[in-house]
């Protein structure tokens, strides 16, 4: 980390800190009374270095916690540690700290593995409290019995995996929850391995945590990740890209994962009728919101087996607006024709509801597109045939063109 005089701190496994000056001469390691000196000193397997813009220097710890060095003159500071203190480490998660950031309003962010996001603000007295921000995703699927549902959009990674021409192969999965109850945990995992079979990788292992104390008995927390593998000579090469080139849509099963703070506003699910049909939805407003996310990888796979792809963009969060552009060479920009969209009427309703502008809606939801392919002209009845082949409905929404804005809806 460089700090605000330029002089370089380097932390890492084996517990000490080393600060260099802006032309890289060592001045010393960091001691436990706050100065540098030239003996080596443990402190703590340093994961994270931040400094926020009070000029404190945070430091996230593998086992010791925080650890905050504020300035009592040129690197001279008095440490201040947030550890082994029952009432907090179990809300703070301080086990493991691999990232801290600070946000516009002061406040610093703490990634933990394992523990969630957590926060660290203050008080209208100026003192330092901590808030644990983890991830509850149980709160409506618990409600409407939705949770093998929620555990398939969890595979949705292997969808960003394809993007380069990749085949997933393996999936690890981590359960925190509050309590363990066999039947709640074998249903979170069934949908799990519903998500890898729907993908065709396998779930190779994973993790379960009970968190009685820390998390409500109702509560659960999902991580994971996927791995997969590419021939080089297979990576889709975007400088292959040319005008002309035709924009394929791959048509999605409704909001997918993404935008669903803005979708709990909007329809008020924490107090809303979720089993109420709707006729505009055609269905109750909770199955339409849990519908899984759609896992694009057989038939994304198939199309590049018999048509010269050129790009693969997965509309997840930042929408259109965001998301294709990342596969656009400079100086090419993707046409897309707003007119030949199929847009499902959870977009229209959440619009209207919600006063949103079309931007807006563009720029966060994926408005019935999961994924976009671009292939070559001549390809493009190929690859619609095999993504149709594979269950997977699709059709052309634009061509690629020459410009700058790598994305243009007209």
């Amino acid at each position: 980390m460089e700090d605000a005089d330029h002089n370089i701190w380097v932390g890492g496994k084996n517990g000490d800190i080393q600060v260099y000056d802006k032309d890289k001469n060592f001045l010393g390691f960091l001691n436990s009374t706050g100065k540098l000196s030239h003996q080596t000193e443990y402190l703590g397997a340093i994961y994270a270095l931040l400094q926020d813009k009070e000029g404190n220097i945070w430091m996230g710890t593998r086992n010791e916690g925080i650890i905050k060095l504020v300035p009592q003159g040129k690197l001279n500071f008095q440490l201040k540690y947030y550890k082994a203190n029952p009432a907090d480490i179990f809300s703070l998660n301080c086990n493991f700290i691999f990232s801290l950031k600070e946000d516009k309003q002061g406040r610093i962010w703490v990634g933990t593995l394992g523990g969630g996001l957590n926060q660290i603000t203050k008080d209208a007295n100026g003192n330092e409290r901590f808030i644990h921000s983890g991830n509850k995703l149980s709160d409506y699927p618990s409600r409407f019995s939705r949770i093998k549902n929620i555990c398939i959009d969890h595979l949705e990674c292997v969808n960003d995996i394809i993007c380069c021409g990749a085949k997933p192969i393996f999936f690890l999965d981590y359960i925190a929850i509050g309590k363990n109850e066999p039947e709640k945990v074998a249903t979170l995992v069934s949908g799990v391995a519903e998500g890898c079979v729907q993908s065709g990788c396998a779930l190779i292992g994973g993790e379960t945590a009970e968190h009685p104390g820390t998390m409500s008995a109702d509560d659960y927390d999902l991580a994971g990740f996927a791995v997969g593998i590419v021939d080089r000579a297979k990576i889709i090469d975007h400088d292959r890209m040319r005008p002309g080139d035709v924009v394929i849509a791959l048509t999605s099963s409704g909001i997918h994962s993404n935008g669903y703070s803005l979708v709990r506003k909007v329809f008020n699910v924490e107090h809303a009728d979720l089993g109420a049909y709707v006729d505009e939805l055609g269905c109750t407003l909770g199955e339409e919101l849990l519908r899984p996310t759609k896992i694009y990888v057989k038939p994304v796979l198939a199309a590049m087996d018999v048509a010269d792809v050129h790009g693969v963009s997965h509309i997840t969060g930042g929408g259109f607006y965001e998301n294709i552009p990342r596969c656009i060479p400079d100086g090419l920009c993707a046409k897309i024709d707003k007119s030949s969209l199929r847009t499902p009427p959870i977009f229209s309703m959440l619009q209207r509801m919600g006063s949103i502008p079309e931007h807006d809606m563009f720029n966060t939801y994926n408005m019935g597109v999961g994924m976009t392919m671009i292939v070559a002209k001549d390809d493009a009845d190929k690859a619609l045939a095999a993504l149709k082949e594979n269950g997977q409905d699709a059709y052309v929404i634009g061509e690629v063109v020459s410009g700058e804005e790598k994305v243009a809806l007209c």
